[in-house]
């Protein structure tokens, strides 16, 4: 074969053939990392009677996958630039699959707590590896809308999935199958990537940041504690306070030291460019309704409306299939024709306005009527926006910041889905408080008016969420100015 000319890529070439089956590896293994964030939250219940948690800690079974995921992303991003991003890749998958063993087999809540760490600690060298092979094996405009199409999909989806095949597994097997599930999808993952994927050449001489991985990473793990413990501790408890001024003395001297370190762990001109920039502001705001909506739509199915497991996992099916349908159907065949932005902004407002939608949810709300509807508009929206935001953000990065972008993508993400837990939870119960305290006139009707305010509280809650999709969209109309890739360069390419 003959030798590329400068500027094109070395690896893969866009001719192999086996590249679309390289991308069912990359989206397989990038599917069991989100919908590991909620497959266990279905489960949580049954795991908690089981290992003997007490309500204080069982948290811990979310939180310790969210803490070491979103906090060590960036390093997990750079070893993937470092090390080679398939050889990450397949490590991730291997030690994700014992993780999950290992939480599997849990005797003790300590254990279970341990596993999910793991899986966090080895999520965090998957993603961003997946993310970012993704981005060098599809180069041509067009089939690189196809596989970011699918990918923004599953990033979209997955957490919806994850409520799907958490209610299946825990209610016709056992909560430990939630777990055990990733062996067999890893190893077949793993199998794939030896066979399919391919890498460029890693850098010689190049070096880890360690002060960069101290700072950040310290940084991002406070933040990340912060936003779980505000959840149930109040904003003003002097931990969370604790935990957020350091997080700011962390991130504030990250940031300094990358601008003098010799090989940064996140090159600052990765943050400088606008488009880029805009992109990871507009997941975050995204993420946070998101999340809201999946923790209120999981308690007011099951609890207000009285749904097994099984069918509140079914009832999230619509939405699943929506934001697949707006990613691969709508996002991936327009995105090489407009602009981002002009698929961005009109799904975040689609997407604010099925929450709008939501806000007038009673006790006694029809699904079809009054839920799907809602569902459906939240699904087209986050369809629409994902995949050009995936696209977008990585577009035109050196290959070897590859990793290191695609990490700070899934940084928003999580600490998108950290805010959105803690911040919607708050104001919801401190809304249902309220409620009860203004309404309560007989205590005979306590139970009528307390489930009264529990949907009260959501509702209060999912407008802000729609207010932040509208700042989402907002933020996308202004800051991303990338021009349609077959028009122009590579959005957001850099030097």
């Amino acid at each position: 074969m003959a030798a590329p000319r400068t500027g094109e890529p070395v690896t893969p070439p866009d001719t192999d053939p086996r590249r679309w089956w390289g991308l069912v590896v990359i989206a397989l293994a990038q599917l069991m990392v989100v919908l590991d964030a909620t497959i266990v939250n279905i489960a949580l219940p049954s795991a908690q009677r089981d290992l003997g948690m007490s309500d204080g800690n069982r948290q811990w079974v979310i939180t310790a996958y969210t803490l070491a995921f979103g906090g060590l992303l960036l390093l997990g991003g750079r070893i993937a630039d470092l090390a080679g991003r398939k050889r990450a890749f397949v490590t991730g998958l291997i030690g994700f699959a014992a993780a999950s063993a290992l939480g599997g087999a849990a005797n003790g809540s300590a254990m279970l707590f341990g596993a999910r760490a793991l899986q966090g600690v080895f999520a965090a060298v998957l993603a961003p590896a997946a993310l970012s092979l993704l981005t060098t094996t599809f180069t041509d405009p067009k089939e690189r809308g196809k596989a970011f199409g699918i990918y923004g999909a599953l990033a979209g989806s997955g957490s919806a999935i994850g409520f799907i095949v958490g209610g299946v597994l825990t209610e016709y097997l056992d909560w430990r199958w939630c777990l055990y599930v990733n062996v067999p999808i890893a190893a077949v993952a793993v199998i794939g990537a030896l066979v399919l994927l391919h890498d460029r050449p890693v850098r010689g001489g190049a070096r880890l940041d360690v002060p960069g991985v101290l700072l950040g990473c310290g940084g991002l793990v406070a933040l990340v504690y912060g936003f779980s413990e505000a959840e149930s501790r109040g904003w003003s408890d002097p931990l969370v306070l604790g935990l957020f001024a350091a997080a700011a003395v962390l991130l504030a001297g990250f940031v300094w030291w990358q601008g003098r370190a010799p090989m940064p762990l996140l090159p600052l001109h990765v943050l400088r460019d606008r488009n880029r920039a805009g992109c990871f502001l507009t997941m975050m705001l995204a993420v946070i309704g998101m999340f809201g909506l999946f923790l209120f739509m999981t308690y007011y199915l099951q609890v207000v409306l009285g749904y097994s497991p099984v069918r509140t996992g079914l009832a999230f099916l619509p939405l699943t299939v929506a934001i697949v349908i707006g990613s691969t159907q709508i996002s991936a065949r327009l995105l090489h024709h407009v602009p981002p932005r002009l698929l961005m902004v009109p799904g975040m407002v689609l997407a604010s306005g099925g929450m709008v939608i939501l806000t007038r949810m009673t006790v006694h709300s029809a699904y079809t009527t009054e839920i799907l509807p809602a569902l459906l508009l939240m699904g087209l929206g986050m369809g629409l926006t994902f995949m050009p935001v995936f696209a977008t953000a990585t577009a035109g990065v050196a290959p070897q910041d590859a990793g290191v972008t695609s990490a700070t993508v899934n940084t928003s993400q999580q600490v998108g889905g950290s805010i959105g837990t803690a911040l919607l939870n708050t104001i919801a119960t401190t809304s249902s408080a309220t409620y009860v305290t203004a309404h309560l006139t007989d205590p005979s009707h306590r139970k009528a008016v307390v489930r009264e305010a529990v949907v009260h509280g959501y509702t209060v809650a999912i407008w802000v969420a729609a207010g932040i999709m509208l700042l989402a969209a907002v933020v996308a109309g202004t800051l991303v100015t990338a021009r349609a890739p077959r028009h122009g360069p590579p959005a957001g390419a850099v030097g």
